[in-house]
């Protein structure tokens, strides 16, 4: 599966990877400056929030395409069953 994400949806995606990456590199300064581990993992926990946000965005624009293809009478190149599986195998994969 394709995937094509829209001129907004991109945005939203891009801005929530650039927030974790500038989260993540909070992370890193406060290690080596012997930070608190309590604000070290806070941090921590917030990139991966980001991260998993970013992921799920994608994966529902997949969704919604798929929806979307389906409805407009063409034929997906795999099966339902298939798709399924796919699909559960990207959710899993953030949970």
């Amino acid at each position: 599966m394709e995937l094509d994400i829209a001129g907004d949806e991109l945005k939203s995606v891009l801005n929530r990877l650039r927030r974790a990456q500038g989260q993540i590199a909070g992370v890193i300064r406060m290690i080596e400056e012997g930070r608190d581990c309590e604000d070290v993992v806070t941090q921590l926990a917030a990139a991966s929030r980001a991260l998993d946000r970013a992921g799920f965005a994608i994966i529902a624009t997949g969704l919604q395409q798929c929806l979307t293809d389906g409805a407009d009478g063409t034929k997906p190149t795999e099966d339902r069953e298939q798709m399924r599986a796919r699909l559960e195998k990207l959710f899993l994969s953030l949970a």
